[in-house]
């Protein structure tokens, strides 16, 4: 699943070394992709935030903020990721922010804790700096905003320093603590108390970094100093060539997640229908990390999940669970990862009958419960999501959805706000939605990049059927000059494959998604062959993805048949038969 080779790399000493002209560089320290975490403390607790958030608040859509309140609407949006929440704790807020010309000439070690930020400006985060006077917003559509030169970028490169502080809840104490990005346009290296904790690309894409070891200890009353460098151009621009505004900066959600020493790192919900779609047979596995413990002491740890009918749920969620239709998921007798490097792997499965199945007519959601105990049965750690049981299949040249036949009538949709840019407002996605719903849409293309973690949850509950489309465009590049194409290079391969990874890792659980994209507008190479046979391996790097999930690429795709387009054309995000 890991990059190995980029992952292991150390940022180059010498300061002529830029590593975001290196396309071979793209993430350091990272932790790996997964779906979004939690970190709950009890079932009933899970089953209470799901509550919530399944419980849509119409009325803000219908005041959706379009003026000068769409900032302070804008950070309570991103506060909601981690209400309810006991150990997650939303950084979001005014930030100290100093704008410099390029990246060599920002202030020397501005972020070692005692450095003297007071003549700085504030900046909201999350935001776009050029929704806030800084620098300049650009649109351009094929042609790159910058000359065409890859991998290296102009000189002329605005760079934003950030730092903010933060104290660790005492509540946190023997914890690990994480430090989470949800996205960053479009390079960024990140500091904690004068310590690089990491580098990542991919603008559209979570970053996570562990800063455990470099924290002060949640009893002190010292306080903890991030700061944050980010590159307006890096060697990914050439990847993100799309048709939209060129915006920059932290522009989603800044988090710290505190788990135990050992913890559910990440889960994948599997759904296998009978002929006559009456029995699913249902598969979770269960990633542990382990924090490269002493091996002897993880068999002695036991993995329970729990599949509930949320229709089956009182208003009150804190009725009693026995009257709830809950299925319990037994251990299987086998692994999906090998005990190394920390991580171990589980696998429990169980059968429903007659399920309640996701469509965009009926969209049945379940939530899933897994828990981590130790040998005494104690509860160690806790994490959830919504599922929802379907099958979607091609056949006889027609998208049949748990049997029936499905035509697809879609839009693109883009992120943006005409205030915020691409920092997106809770109100506003339920607007679209809405809209969307009252004009008979029932698809959306996520164009052209992977959207805001809520903007999916949304449309598991919604019913909107979803193409999610890897943060890849390279269309200003000459199709008949492969001079230094990306799609063509070996040196670029690996930063695609990890877009693409990172995107169905984060995403894997969403009933909402039928099709996987590779990117928009990049030609083709074997980059792309490379990438749609990784998302097929039954046991890769993406760990199975759903066999009913499809790929899809915007070009005629003669080079590679099993690609979705084959029996069908891509028009403007519409499918049509």
């Amino acid at each position: 699943m890991a990059l190995a080779h980029a992952s292991a790399m150390f940022p180059p000493s010498s300061p002529s070394h830029k590593t975001w002209e290196d396309p071979s560089f793209f993430k350091w320290r990272k932790r790996e992709a997964h779906v979004p975490l939690r970190s709950q403390d009890t079932l009933e607790a899970a089953l209470k935030y799901w509550h919530e958030r399944r419980n849509v608040n119409y009325h803000n859509a219908d005041t959706a903020v379009w003026n000068d309140d769409a900032v302070r609407g804008a950070l309570e949006s991103a506060a909601f990721w981690s209400k309810g929440l006991p150990y997650a704790k939303s950084l979001s807020g005014y930030w100290k922010f100093l704008l410099s010309p390029s990246a060599e000439s920002i202030p020397e070690r501005f972020y070692y804790a005692h450095f003297d930020d007071s003549n700085w400006s504030g900046l909201p985060v999350p935001s776009n700096w050029q929704m806030h006077g800084f620098d300049r917003p650009i649109y351009t559509n094929v042609t790159y905003p910058f000359p065409l030169n890859p991998p290296f970028v102009p000189a002329d490169n605005p760079t934003g320093c950030y730092r903010t502080v933060f104290h660790i809840p005492k509540e946190w104490k023997g914890r690990r603590i994480l430090l989470h990005f949800e996205a960053v346009d479009s390079a960024f290296f990140a500091w904690v108390n004068g310590v690089l904790v990491g580098y990542s690309q991919d603008s559209r894409l979570p970053a996570e970094f562990e800063i455990t070891d470099c924290c002060h200890p949640c009893d002190s009353d010292k306080e903890n100093v991030l700061a944050v460098q980010v590159m307006r151009w890096s060697d990914g621009s050439y990847l993100e060539d799309q048709d939209h505004w060129r915006l920059s900066g932290i522009h989603r959600d800044v988090l710290l997640l505190s788990k135990p020493q050992i913890f559910i790192t990440d889960y994948f919900f599997k759904a296998t229908l009978d002929e006559n779609f009456s029995l699913a047979d249902i598969e979770v596995e269960v990633e542990i990390d382990s924090h490269k413990q002493d091996q002897e002491h993880v068999p002695t740890l036991s993995i329970e999940a729990t599949l509930i009918d949320n229709s089956g749920l009182s208003n009150s969620i804190d009725a009693d669970l026995s009257s709830a239709n809950a299925v319990n998921l037994k251990p299987k007798p086998k692994r999906t990862r090998s005990p190394c490097l920390g991580f171990h792997g589980y696998v429990l499965g169980g059968k429903i009958e007659n399920p309640k199945l996701w469509s965009s007519e009926h969209p049945n959601l379940y939530t899933l419960v897994v828990l981590l105990k130790d040998a005494n049965g104690k509860l160690i750690d806790c994490e959830s999501c919504q599922v929802g049981i379907r099958n979607v299949v091609m056949a006889h040249k027609q998208m049949l959805v748990n049997g029936c036949p499905v035509v697809l009538r879609g839009v693109n949709r883009h992120e943006h706000h005409p205030r915020l840019g691409k920092t997106n407002l809770e109100a506003c996605m339920i607007k679209d939605l809405i809209l969307m719903r009252q004009n008979n849409i029932n698809a959306v293309r996520n164009s052209h990049y992977p959207q805001h973690p809520r903007w999916y949850e949304l449309c598991d509950i919604f019913g909107l059927y979803v193409i999610d489309e890897a943060n890849i465009e390279t269309h200003g590049f000459d199709e008949s000059n492969t001079f230094k194409h990306p799609t063509l290079e070996p040196i670029w391969a690996n930063a695609m494959l990890d877009r693409v990874v990172s995107m169905v890792e984060r995403d894997k659980n969403h009933a909402c998604i039928i099709v996987w994209s590779l990117g928009n507008e990049s030609s083709y190479g074997p980059n792309h062959a490379s990438m749609s046979g990784k998302i097929f391996l039954p046991v890769g790097f993406v760990k199975g993805i759903q066999q009913d999930s499809s790929i899809m690429r915007e070009v005629v795709p003669e080079h590679h048949p099993q690609i979705l387009c084959a029996p069908c054309i891509c028009v403007s995000g519409m499918l049509l038969r």
